[in-house]
Order: C-alpha cells, then sequence, then structure tokens
C-alpha cells in the first residue's frame, strides 16, 4: 500500500482509507471486525469513523461504530491513524449538536471514551453550523489539540468559502489550523474540482474524499428499471432519501453503463477503475473505502496499485464532465 503526507503536516498515511460508517447497522461487530481485519492486511492504516454512525440510524444507535471500531483497536491503536467526527445529533437535548464550545468538548470525551483512546489523530467537524460563530468552533478545537486530545484537526462537508474563512481567522487569531477536508467526490460527483480542490492545493490542505464508488452506484450492481436495492444504502433507514436523491436517477445510470463500458477493455472493474480514477487527481491524499462485507474491498484495496492509462483517464473524465458543472440532468 502507497502512503503518502496529509496536507501540508508531517503525518503519514495509507492512499486508502477505510470508512467505517457501515459498522453496528449494515455490518454486525463479527462482519466488522472482518472488514476491518482485510483492510489491515491489504495495508490500510488510516481508519475514519463518526460519532453519529452507524449510517442509516438515529440517537439510538449513534455512537455504536465508534465502540466497534475501539474494541477492534484494543492492543493495535500505535498502529493506525485514527480519525472521527462530531457535529451530527447525539441526544435529545438542543445542546446535543453542533460545533459549539459545549458540544464539541464534551463530544471528544465521549468519543475518546467509546473508542478506547486518549486521543485521536484527526478530529473533524462533520459539517458546517452557521449556527455557531467561526471564532467559538476553533477555539474549541484548539483547546481539544492543546489539551492533546486530538493531534490535528479537519473538517468535512464544508463549501470552499467556509474553509477559506476558518483559514483566515485561525491565522488572524493564532489557533489551530484545519489541516484537510472530507468531501464527496467521484465520478457522478466533481463539483468540488471547480473551487474547493484548488483551494486545498493552495492552502496545502489533505483532501479525503468520501462515496468514491458514489454509494455503490459505480460497481455496476444496481439497476435502475428494479428500484433501490434491499439491504443498500439506498434502502437504508434514514440515509435512504439522501442517497436516492443523490445518485438514483436515469442519467447518472446511463453514465455508469459508458463507463463500464469504456473501461471493459482495460481488465480493470469498474470499481477498481473508479476508485483509482480519483487517487489520480493529484491533490487528493486517501480516498475513504467502505464495505459491509469483507470481500467487498478486494476490488477497492486494488486501487491503490492502478495507475490508469491517460487515454482511458481522459475517456473518464470527458463521459463525466457533466458532473463536475453540478448541471447533471436527472
Amino acid at each position: 500500500m502507497q502512503t503518502t503526507r496529509l496536507g501540508g503536516t508531517g503525518l503519514t498515511v495509507s492512499r486508502l482509507c477505510l470508512g467505517t460508517m457501515t459498522f453496528g447497522l449494515q455490518s454486525d461487530e463479527t462482519t466488522s471486525n472482518a472488514i476491518l481485519d482485510r483492510a489491515a492486511e491489504g495495508g490500510v492504516n488510516f481508519i475514519d469513523t463518526a460519532d453519529v454512525y452507524p449510517l442509516g440510524g438515529d440517537t439510538g444507535t449513534a455512537g455504536r461504530t465508534e465502540e466497534i471500531v475501539g474494541r477492534w483497536l484494543k492492543g493495535r491503536r500505535n498502529r493506525f491513524i485514527l480519525a472521527t467526527k462530531a457535529v451530527g445529533k447525539m441526544g435529545p437535548s438542543a445542546w446535543d449538536q453542533g460545533a459549539s464550545r459545549k458540544h464539541l468538548l464534551d463530544a471528544i470525551d465521549a468519543s475518546l471514551h467509546r473508542l478506547g483512546t486518549d486521543y485521536v489523530d484527526l478530529y473533524q467537524l462533520h459539517s458546517d453550523d452557521p449556527n455557531t460563530p467561526l471564532d467559538e468552533t476553533l477555539e474549541a478545537l484548539d483547546t481539544i489539540v492543546r489539551s492533546g486530545k486530538a493531534r490535528y484537526v479537519g473538517v468535512s462537508n464544508f463549501l470552499a468559502y467556509r474553509i477559506a474563512r476558518l483559514l483566515g481567522r485561525a491565522e488572524a487569531r493564532n489557533l489551530t489550523r484545519v489541516v484537510s477536508i472530507q468531501p464527496r467526490y467521484s465520478l457522478l460527483f466533481r463539483e468540488i474540482e471547480r473551487e474547493l480542490l484548488p483551494l486545498a492545493q493552495e492552502d496545502r490542505l489533505g483532501v479525503i474524499p468520501y462515496n468514491p464508488l458514489a454509494g455503490g452506484l459505480l460497481t455496476g450492481k444496481h439497476k435502475y428499471g428494479t428500484g433501490p436495492t434491499a439491504g443498500t444504502r439506498f434502502t437504508l433507514g434514514t440515509a435512504a432519501d439522501r442517497y436516492q436523491d443523490r445518485y438514483w436517477h436515469e442519467r447518472q445510470f446511463a453514465t455508469v453503463e459508458a463507463l463500464n463500458e469504456a473501461v471493459s477493455a482495460s481488465g480493470l472493474s469498474l470499481t477498481t477503475a473508479s476508485v483509482a480514477w480519483v487517487l489520480a487527481n493529484p491533490v487528493i491524499t486517501s480516498a475513504i473505502i467502505g464495505a459491509s462485507r469483507p470481500d467487498q474491498l478486494n476490488e477497492t484495496l486494488k486501487a491503490a496499485d492502478v495507475q490508469l492509462d491517460a487515454s482511458l483517464k481522459q475517456r473518464l473524465d470527458e463521459l463525466t464532465a457533466e458532473y463536475r458543472r453540478g448541471d447533471a440532468a436527472r
């Protein structure tokens, strides 16, 4: 497994990161452990989770994924780079969510308890919180880093201008700087190439994209005419509507068919080629791959060692150019 630096930091991470949001709902603990084992065997040393996981759950299941990851890490914590996230709703009270100082300081302690560790390597804001001043959020993150509970901090699902403001306010007030971003990115969602990735490149931010397979659509296993596939993200609890809105459209299925045809002569699966395409962008640090069964990692793990032929890369770019503009027909 190839490794690289996380943005402008000295931290080394594997080019693939294991996402764990299936753990505890789609995948029971035994299966989750097998997925973690398979990723580790494949050279993945970077694990990403969040306090609100598992995906598709609610406040009754929130935290379950971190607990599973924490139990698996026992006795081998020093061999892995561990990232988690906060901001999502974790309880019934109004302050059990968001990026306020109160919630973030409570959330990091709760995550560390569930993960069975005294620090995480990367602590991320799972989404933007427009109701909390950026300075308050930055002060809380600075406190968390200075206390030793996190080595670095980052953000996920932020617009480019908000990240620019975060960087500016941190510099102006001499507070801990965010070092990474975690956006959605795939052949079927390329909008971040317009503003977010140039910002990341200029400010040396690590980029850790999620959904490189568009929620599984880029595996080619789904069929539009039969409706959303049972047991997948397209039918999973509170996540179903979100994933259907993102990807379950006739135009996207037509693109997948064209991509499959383009890739077929290369000897690669569409799954491997799709992840390799994400990694081919020089701004990308590590792509987040996930699974609900360990065998699903076989094709994604291959992507770390694949260099796409230039002509194939260009063809994939051409077939998905509309998804860069954000005006893909639905």
